[in-house]
């Protein structure tokens, strides 16, 4: 896969995640738009870190060509992608938790 299908398969993830979550009705109160929308924005951190890991897997580890330039080790690279997995997963919990509806009466 070329770099510019990685680029546009980013784009259609962050556009996906603009249009689902951005909607929120004018009769919500401020602190629940900014919940929505820092639901939002951690959601897109944690495509971008899944899209970056991918990348790092597919160009760096499996790619006979690689990336003109960087000689990284195998080993490296899976221990960078690992973390970025492991923030996506972070992130992804943390944002679910945002885009819930929060609840009235918690005990």
């Amino acid at each position: 896969m070329e770099l510019t299908d990685w680029i546009v398969a980013l784009a259609v993830a962050l556009i996906a995640i603009a249009f689902f979550c951005r909607r929120a009705p004018a009769t919500w109160s401020p602190e629940n738009r900014a919940r929505r929308f820092a639901g939002m924005r951690t959601l897109a951190l944690a495509a971008l870190s899944l899209w970056m890991a991918l990348l790092l897997i597919a160009r760096g580890v499996f790619s006979t060509r690689g990336v003109p330039g960087v000689h990284a080790e195998p080993l490296v690279a899976l221990s960078v992608a690992a973390a970025l997995i492991t923030l996506t997963a972070c992130c992804a919990f943390r944002a679910i938790r945002l885009l819930k509806p929060r609840r009235l009466f918690a005990c």
